[in-house]
């Protein structure tokens, strides 16, 4: 069959140059004797209707003989392994043979090698390397429709629909053997890395003014002639959102500017930008924030609405005047991602039980405690998420509204306007409602409403700012509450904290020393038949931290009779947690320990994350 007369159901691949990259043919041998018609649907579907191993007969080395024998064993293994797999595994074919055909099969080009230098690291910029690594496969090109991407399965459906939305654009596959692609993507990954510092490069140039600066809607959409300022800012934002950062930090020093990501909890260096351009970077996010420009003497606060890769991320932004400079913490919230749920959590079943009970009474109020970042508002969000019902009418005043809650009336908190937690809280007891959930309770006003509702046949969810939940009631006090109100109206008080979770990819396991034991309150016997883990030496998944994503621990505080009592007559935080302790409360170092001995954390992380229980293990 003449070339001019092959199927071609796919759109031209506007791959590489001649010189640097050889399509090897497909086909080897003469292609088998197919009636071919005039419609290229039809025939591509002729050329799938050819099994791979008549293909690979044809084509390859492999005999009839050979072919009926992988096909028995096939049939007899219980692993569920392919043919293909079969048949390089036995040697009667190569995985190059075993490409080429599928790739035929498929009408898909075929490259044995790639124009590395030839390849744009920008296609990258934006695609974590361990996926890349991970699905054997690699951008290579583009035009304005399509991108080529360079893969060792075609039938990975699920990496390359992740591609896609990753990418915001069409695919088009050439394949390609994954030693080529591994080696591809190491060289390319390399130029890459290079690629925000030649934009920090070019600052030091005259064009680099920040005068007419416009917003981009997609941080991923950034043309190469917008200026470098435009450019850098834009390029430390998704950089954030692909390492999942949620916070960035721009700190000016006497010689440079420092750039940090908090990450899983953690501050880590980023990059370093020479002082004299702090006044430009400065300048461009206070534009994107909407802030004024001018006034460099007092703090301001202000959002920026950003996309990355199609994502939704909600950013908000501080400026502080110190001696150096105008300091900037911007913090990050993928919107895309949604609350999550109950379930989704971690919690154990004896947790999720009793924390349910509480969430579910018509009336009292509970109380979410532990610092900034430790998982208040998503423990919220969540239990929100637990009891709405269609009739049910929840209703929210928050600073500001995280996640927008399918059948949840949310108002955000506007101080400029008089509209404080306060206010907002009168108004919606004017609005029936069923639960209310107040932000945070940060002074006597919001207390004593609070309180009071919860009272008069509300459910009040809403967090405060302390260390464990025996000082939540104190505190509660301290706002004014007086002790048999609080007595009558408090169901209870979880206190939370994140610990960060090992990398699966790279954790090791431990033998822990007597000491490490002591430390976090197990004796031998209690780690018998259990595996302990520490942190590894890090890798690509988890950019060297050792750790990847964070959980929750908790300690909840369930008031019986006896513990109510106990509040109406004593305002000592430790006497009410001894009480709560000889009842049986797991404090937030139990649940730590229960990550610990689940392999999810280490035991140093375990022991930081839970100082504050030290004390009270010891008193009893």
């Amino acid at each position: 069959m003449s070339e001019s007369n092959r199927p071609t159901n796919l759109p031209p691949i506007p791959v590489v140059p001649a010189e640097t990259a050889t399509a090897a043919p497909v086909v080897d041998a003469p292609e088998p004797e197919v009636e071919w018609s005039n419609s290229p649907a039809t025939n591509f579907r002729k050329r799938q209707s050819q099994s791979l191993g008549q293909i690979l007969v044809r084509q390859a080395s492999l005999t009839e003989k050979q072919l009926d024998e992988a096909l028995t064993l096939q049939k007899e293994n219980t692993e569920g392994k392919k043919l293909g797999e079969i048949l390089i595994e036995r040697k009667f074919v190569t995985e190059e043979d075993m490409l080429r055909a599928l790739a035929y099969q498929l009408d898909l080009p075929f490259y044995d090698r790639l124009p590395v230098n030839d390849i744009d690291p920008t296609l990258v910029i934006d695609i974590s390397i361990q996926f890349c690594r991970d699905n054997h496969l690699l951008p290579i090109a583009k035009d304005d429709f399509n991108v080529t991407v360079a893969v060792a399965d075609p039938l990975n459906v699920f990496a390359l629909d992740d591609l896609r939305l990753i990418l915001a654009t069409n695919i088009n596959m050439v394949v390609t053997p994954p030693e080529v692609i591994r080696n591809s993507i190491n060289r390319v990954y390399e130029r890459a890395q290079d690629a925000s510092q030649k934009v920090i490069d070019e600052l030091n140039e005259p064009s680099a003014e920040i005068d007419d600066l416009e917003e981009t809607k997609d941080l991923l959409e950034s043309s190469d002639d917008e200026k470098p300022i435009i450019r850098l800012v834009n390029q430390l934002l998704a950089r954030a959102v692909k390492e999942r950062a949620s916070d960035i930090h721009i700190e000016p020093y006497e010689h440079e500017i420092a750039v940090r990501f908090r990450i899983d909890g953690n501050l880590q260096d980023k990059m370093q930008l020479p002082k004299r351009h702090m006044g430009t970077v400065a300048t461009r996010i206070k534009i994107l924030g909407k802030l004024n420009i001018a006034e460099k003497r007092i703090p301001q606060d202000g959002r920026i609405s950003i996309k990355v890769a199609g994502k939704e991320i909600d950013v908000r932004l501080s400026t502080l005047p110190t001696s150096h400079g105008e300091r900037i913490v911007m913090r990050l919230l993928d919107k895309s991602t949604g609350a999550k749920r109950l379930e989704d959590l971690g919690l154990n079943e004896s947790f999720f039980q009793a924390y349910t009970d509480v969430i579910k009474k018509k009336h009292g109020i509970f109380l979410v405690t532990g610092p900034t970042g430790s998982g208040k508002t998503s423990l919220l969000y969540a239990s929100m998420l637990h009891i709405a019902r269609p009739d049910i009418n929840i209703l929210t005043i928050e600073d500001p509204v995280e996640y927008q809650l399918a059948g949840v009336g949310q108002t955000e908190v506007k101080d400029k306007v008089g509209m404080t937690f306060g206010a907002g809280l009168r108004a919606i007891l004017r609005q029936d409602p069923d639960v209310i959930m107040i932000g945070e309770i940060r002074d006597a006003e919001t207390a004593g409403i609070a309180v009071q509702s919860s009272m008069t046949g509300h459910l009040v969810l809403s967090t405060v700012h302390t260390n464990d939940t025996a000082s939540t009631v104190t505190r509660m006090m301290d706002f004014g509450i007086e002790p048999f109100k609080l007595s009558s109206a408090l169901l209870g008080v979880v206190a939370t904290r994140l610990v960060r979770v090992l990398c699966t990819n790279c954790k090791i396991e431990h033998k822990p020393f007597p000491s490490e034991l002591e430390r976090i309150g197990l004796k031998q016997a209690d780690i018998e038949g259990r595996k302990i883990y520490q942190s590894g030496p890090g890798c690509e998944r988890c950019y060297g931290t050792g750790y990847k994503d964070r959980m929750g621990v908790y300690e909840l505080l369930v008031l019986d009779d006896e513990l109510k009592e106990l509040i109406a007559k004593t305002q000592d935080s430790n006497v009410i947690k001894k009480r709560a302790l000889k009842k049986g409360m797991l404090t937030l170092r139990d649940s730590a320990v229960e990550r610990v001995l689940n392999g999810l954390t280490s035991i140093d992380e375990a022991v930081t994350r839970t100082q504050t229980d030290d004390a009270e293990i010891d008193q009893i």
